[in-house]
């Protein structure tokens, strides 16, 4: 018999959308809050929907340490297209969740956004822009510009964020050459941190762990973990 995990629980619901249509949200909560109490948004990334593997690790783990979690899928990959949507729908419909989560019956006294690679993307473009109110942002695998593309950063938008930032990358990502994600993070300033994953890839799935990425995708937990302990206390 499979013992079942009772440091968190799972709730499901739906988000409306302005223009019509709905998103569904997934928490993780936990059976008990570490203080401050936090949530934290974990938005997929363009090829695969909130329930993948990489996501849900992210969502579940976090969520056995005491932080809510929320995930949710965009609206094409609700209505299963491979197509992202365009760019202002990715904004409204993250803008929907965030609004859901942040005056929801969740709420908690902090409330950071982020996600896999075109997720934690979409993140940083909301974040940037005014009126949006969130405590941190957090990136895994920031897709800094397309694969072979060096030329065509997606920087301009990060330098006017304020709030603290973690940029998590493998030393192996096709879509964040190291030099260059580096000069972008010094650019930024002090709040925002960078970390390597060694021999790590898009997924964080290292040389060592060909057959899978236990050891990359771990590592990024512990940094991601230790990187909200030490945040400033709202």
């Amino acid at each position: 018999m499979v013992e079942q995990d009772v440091s968190f629980k799972l709730e499901e619901t739906k988000v409306k959308l302005a223009k019509g249509g709905e998103m569904s949200v997934v928490y993780a909560l936990p059976a008990k809050l570490r203080e401050p109490t936090t949530s934290l948004i974990i938005a997929h990334g363009a090829g695969s929907p909130m329930h993948s593997p990489f996501i849900r690790y992210f969502h579940t783990e976090l969520a056995r340490h005491g932080y809510v979690t929320a995930k949710f899928n965009f609206p094409y990959m609700e209505a299963r297209r491979k197509v992202p949507d365009r760019n202002d729908v990715l904004e409204s419909s993250f803008r929907a969740v965030l609004e859901a989560v942040g005056d929801g019956d969740h709420r908690t006294v902090r409330l950071l956004i982020g996600g896999k690679s075109m997720g934690g993307r979409i993140a940083s473009q909301i974040a940037a822009k005014d009126g949006v109110k969130v405590d941190g942002l957090f990136f895994l695998g920031y897709p800094l510009h397309p694969p072979g593309h060096t030329d065509q950063l997606r920087d301009e938008h990060l330098y006017k964020i304020t709030k603290p930032m973690l940029f998590l990358s493998g030393t192996r990502d096709t879509f964040a050459r190291r030099d260059l994600l580096e000069r972008v993070v010094a650019g930024i300033g002090g709040n925002a941190q960078l970390r390597w994953i060694e021999n790590g890839d898009h997924s964080f799935k290292t040389l060592k762990t060909a057959s899978g990425n236990a050891h990359g995708i771990s590592e990024a937990l512990g940094v991601l973990l230790k990187w909200l302990e030490d945040l400033p206390r709202a």
